[in-house]
């Protein structure tokens, strides 16, 4: 007859690093040890810190000026100040083009009279001398004579004015209904500079906010470098440290065997067992 034995056996085991490199880790350590020490603010950084927060107190200089540079873009950046005279300008060219471009200069040439004149003297006196000189001055012959020499002479004079004064007629209203559109175009493009700018005011306004919180945000930022490089320290430390410190396991172990025995076995172990009971009690 044959049975089993179990057993249960707990080891405890331990690693360590490369024997080699544990001087070396020891320094390391050793050296992070030191550098825990020395996580705060060096001299330099805090006086740099400390010139960030100043600088903060005092503020955007230039905080003013922007926000004056925003409230005149948000009103147009001037861009429509020169209207009115752009208008006046209109009007004024009008005024001196409408009697040409209206005809009322048709015609009415000052200078063509004068003209005019001068060809009727220079007329007169050839015609009247000749008949003068053939003793029939002052006949009907005279006047006739005088009348068609004084219109062939003054016809091409006044028909030459007279397209001339047409021209400029055509000229003018012409001038006038360009002068009209440049000017209506000069404007819109002054509105739309208007408009521009005071998008553009839009922008500036936020970068005059930003100006006024300078200070606040500047002194946020300082501060978060003060309370972070000693972090940021600690941290550069711990990424060596830590694996370091992981480089050496220790753990237990249980392992629990069976073993067949077989009856003669069995029968041995019991048998040892009776007599160790035997003879602890002839002991007494």
């Amino acid at each position: 007859m044959g049975g089993q034995s179990t057993s249960t056996q707990t080891v405890q085991s331990q690693s360590s690093p490369w024997a080699a490199a544990q001087p070396a880790l020891q320094t390391i350590l050793g050296q992070i040890g030191t550098g825990l020490n020395n996580t705060g603010l060096t001299s330099a950084e805090s006086s740099a810190l400390d010139t960030l927060k100043n600088n903060a107190a005092s503020g955007n200089p230039y905080a003013g000026q922007i926000a004056g540079n925003a409230q005149s873009l948000l009103n147009g950046g001037g861009a429509t100040a020169q209207a009115g005279n752009v208008l006046d300008n209109l009007a004024t060219y009008r005024n001196w083009l409408t009697p040409y471009a209206n005809g009322s200069m048709v015609g009415n040439n000052p200078a063509l009279a004068a003209q005019l004149s001068q060809i009727q003297s220079d007329v007169g006196n050839s015609v009247n001398s000749q008949f003068a000189a053939a003793g029939r001055d002052f006949s009907g012959a005279n006047q006739m004579a005088y009348g068609r020499g004084v219109a062939a002479a003054e016809a091409p004079v006044i028909a030459g004015q007279y397209n001339q004064d047409v021209a400029n007629q055509l000229a003018s209203a012409g001038a006038l209904y360009n002068a009209g559109n440049t000017t209506a175009n000069t404007l819109t493009q002054m509105q739309q500079s208007d408009l521009a700018n005071r998008g553009q005011g839009v922008t500036a306004a936020q970068a005059a906010f930003d100006a006024q919180n300078y200070g606040a945000n500047a002194t946020l930022a300082e501060e978060a470098q003060r309370r972070g490089i000693p972090v940021q320290a600690l941290s550069l430390l711990a990424q060596i440290g830590v694996p370091i410190a992981q480089l050496g396991t220790q753990g237990n172990s249980t392992t629990t065997g069976t073993q067949e025995k077989s009856g003669v076995d069995q029968f041995a172990t019991i048998a040892g067992g009776i007599s160790g009971l035997i003879n602890a009690f002839k002991g007494k």
